[in-house]
């Protein structure tokens, strides 16, 4: 039986997972894969899926700037534009950044958005923070 969201989606979880003994991927649906779609446009950089360049807005060449309103207003602008671009099941309402509680060099990159099939609001918290080879 169909569940009725099923028209938000289905793909593989992110990270991706198989199971042996099924033969299988694990699958997300509906919210979840909107969400795990986000998680992916997020951290991907732009030029590293060579049959789309565009996609992706993973903000590391602004690593070693201050976090100031400039830089901020910058990030949000970009996270939107690619989510306009690579995600058409959202309106993107609001985009939010701010410097982690407690750990230092950690940024919330904050999303609010709308479901546009559903017209229902959803959020999502995204930490970004200093990776390997990447200093923040």
């Amino acid at each position: 039986m169909e569940s009725e969201k099923s028209f938000l989606g289905r793909g593989w979880a992110f990270p991706p997972e198989f199971n042996r003994q099924t033969k299988s991927v694990k699958m997300v649906e509906e919210e979840a894969d909107i969400l795990n779609s986000l998680e992916i446009l997020l951290t991907t950089r732009r030029n590293e899926r060579i049959m789309l360049p565009a996609f992706g807005c993973y903000p590391d060449e602004l690593l070693f700037k201050p976090l100031d309103l400039t830089l901020k207003t910058s990030l949000a602008d970009q996270i939107k534009t690619a989510i306009l671009y690579h995600e058409p099941r959202i309106d993107v309402t609001r985009v939010q950044l701010e410097k982690g509680v407690d750990s230092d060099g950690v940024v919330l990159i904050k999303v609010e958005f709308v479901i546009r099939k559903t017209n229902s609001r959803k959020n999502m918290v995204y930490p970004f923070y200093k990776n390997e080879g990447n200093e923040l």
